[in-house]
């Protein structure tokens, strides 16, 4: 469905029962500046927002956004076979037949009516399958002879019945249910009904349904989820993913939102986003364990690694080259400490320069190598030579070799898009306006920033970290011990190198390849991943075993993050403001 048809059907209700689009927008918590863009046809917006919008105006989703989508007819007629298959898993496990489908209907009944008519029939169904049986074993105890045949033909037909249906519903999507009680219908027996199923198929997993915080408080996932919804609602947030971490592992994981706004392509935790700076704590640690084997020494000057000065190698592009640096000997004081701490003294990128992107900006030194903090991708990429010349294979070799493969991490690579059988897989990043950024395609690996990933595989990686699976506890010492403080008052911009005593309450410094604060619960380690289109923050708290892992595919979704800590692992210690997170509602 296009733009133009959800504008008209969204003014044309709105209207109808006399909204205002402010009035609209209290109902809803949609802005309003929204609510005018959809009405306008300016944008795609999320099916959590036309959600809301529906609830408001007492309307279905599908009367607002019918599906016409071949791609959502396809996935439409998954969910729908679902609801009439998976009652044949009863046979083998008792009351499945009611709990699985009982399951997808509470989760899907919004999204579409059909799924809401269909599972009410199915469940209807299915309950009265159950007191049939029982029926039926009570007749086999007390009545001789006709009990048995009552007893042996009850499951048989039973099960006809539900064939019947999942070759009607894929033929037709229609379903044909006799006898069954209309329990759902009688809203209170229904409720009680659905409350008492709900219990009992969460008896043995409550203990898992709560997430717990850094401040000990716990939150359930419904809670996290439904906020997260409102909020990539409320601030344009095209897509989306989370993964939530209690002692040392995941608890909660799930993908909001689209991979493509465009053809509305939903995003899954499998979805590869553009990893951005997340390459440099995947970097940080191969370089750790480098130095654990004796391959390199963390405070050895890298040019000592070289055969000849720096200046004179020869690079296919002039950009990635270090002729600039000749006649400064600077160069020869950085260790591979000052380039995983940010202290080598170059600028972030030599063409971000003051008036802007220069691909022919020179490298140049900001400041004396060590002596103070200022984030830097030309350390790392500098660091990522002499590594590549020391252990002689590239940077992507090395990578798979000692992080990937052992960890599963199938889908990830620092050589973004390129493995074609991932084509279709690709996250597309999207600017404020929701509108999607073409793939710059990385053509070789970078340790400063060309990783690709999925929330799932740089989940494993976290928790590789948080178990400490690829680090032993000296490795995780020597990574989150404290190489310098940080006095500037923002990471980025002018005020990069402006000092500032805002941020000495939580010790605000940098270790190997990943920043620090102090919190009353212990150190954070957090890392960042921020590029046009690409979004995303982790941060640990190893001594609690909690922590956090947001990515996103959107220019908006930075404006979210601070109540998104705050309120999936009470974490309102990371300094926002210095991270340039400012509230969207602000």
């Amino acid at each position: 469905m296009n733009n133009q048809s959800l504008a008209e059907r969204l003014k044309y209700y709105r209207k109808s029962q006399g909204f205002s689009q402010e009035e609209l927008s209290n109902k809803t918590n949609v802005t309003v500046r929204t609510i005018q863009r959809i009405e306008k046809a300016e944008v795609n917006p999320h099916l959590n927002t036309i959600k809301l919008l529906a609830v408001a105006l007492n309307i279905l989703v599908s009367e607002l956004l019918p599906l016409q989508n071949p791609k959502e007819e396809t996935i439409k007629k998954k969910w729908l076979l679902l609801l009439h298959a998976t009652p044949l898993l009863g046979i083998f496990i008792p009351l499945s037949n009611v709990l699985l489908p009982l399951f997808i209907w509470i989760h899907k009944r919004e999204d579409n009516t059909i799924y809401n008519k269909h599972g009410v029939k199915v469940i209807n169904f299915q309950i009265t399958v159950l007191l049939l049986a029982i029926l039926a074993f009570t007749c086999l105890l007390t009545i001789e002879k006709w009990g048995f045949i009552i007893f042996i033909t009850t499951l048989p037909i039973c099960i006809a019945v539900v064939i019947f249906n999942i070759i009607y519903v894929l033929q037709k999507e229609k379903c044909y249910y006799p006898l069954s009680i209309p329990f759902l219908k009688f809203k209170q027996v229904g409720s009680i009904l659905l409350l008492t199923m709900l219990a009992f198929s969460s008896c043995t997993t409550n203990d898992k349904q709560d997430i717990k915080r850094i401040n000990g408080s716990t939150i359930s996932k419904d809670s996290i989820t439904q906020r997260i919804n409102q909020l990539i609602s409320d601030a344009d947030v095209t897509g989306l993913s989370v993964s939530v971490f209690n002692n040392n592992k995941v608890v909660y994981q799930k993908a909001f939102g689209y991979k493509d706004a465009d053809t509305k392509d939903t995003l899954s935790i499998n979805s590869i986003f553009y990893g951005a700076s997340l390459s440099k704590a995947v970097f940080a640690v191969l370089v750790i364990q480098l130095s654990e084997e004796g391959k390199i020494d963390l405070d050895v000057p890298l040019q000592n690694y070289l055969d000849k000065p720096l200046p004179e190698y020869s690079f296919n592009r002039s950009f990635r080259g270090y002729k600039d640096l000749e006649g400064d000997d600077r160069y020869e004081k950085i260790t591979a400490r000052m380039c995983l701490s940010h202290t080598a003294g170059f600028p972030n990128w030599r063409f971000l320069t003051k008036s802007g992107f220069d691909i022919n900006g020179k490298l140049y030194f900001q400041f004396e190598p060590g002596t103070r903090y200022s984030y830097s991708g030309e350390g790392f990429s500098f660091l990522q030579f002499v590594v590549e010349k020391i252990t002689g294979k590239r940077l992507e070799e090395i990578a798979q070799e000692r992080i990937f493969q052992p960890l599963g991490m199938d889908r990830t690579s620092y050589i973004y898009v390129l493995k074609e059988r991932f084509e279709n897989q690709y996250a597309f990043g999207h600017d404020k306006d929701q509108k999607i950024i073409p793939f710059d395609q990385a053509d070789e690996a970078g340790a400063a920033g060309s990783l690709g990933t999925t929330l799932a595989d740089y989940s494993k990686f976290i928790e590789s970290v948080l178990k400490q699976q690829s680090l032993n506890k000296v490795l995780l010492d020597k990574i989150f011990t404290q190489q310098v403080n940080i006095t500037s008052k923002q990471q980025f911009g002018p005020n990069a190198l402006v000092d500032t005593k805002e941020n000495l309450g939580i010790n605000l410094g940098y270790g190997l390849g990943w920043g620090l604060l102090e919190s009353p619960y212990g150190f954070g380690a957090f890392k960042e991943g921020h590029a046009e289109g690409f979004q995303h923050y982790s941060i640990l708290f190893p001594e609690t075993g909690i922590g956090v892992v947001i990515m996103s595919n959107s220019d908006n979704a930075e404006s979210i993050f601070k109540e998104l800590l705050e309120y999936t692992i009470a974490d309102i210690y990371t300094p926002w403001e210095w991270e340039n997170y400012i509230p969207h509602r602000k």
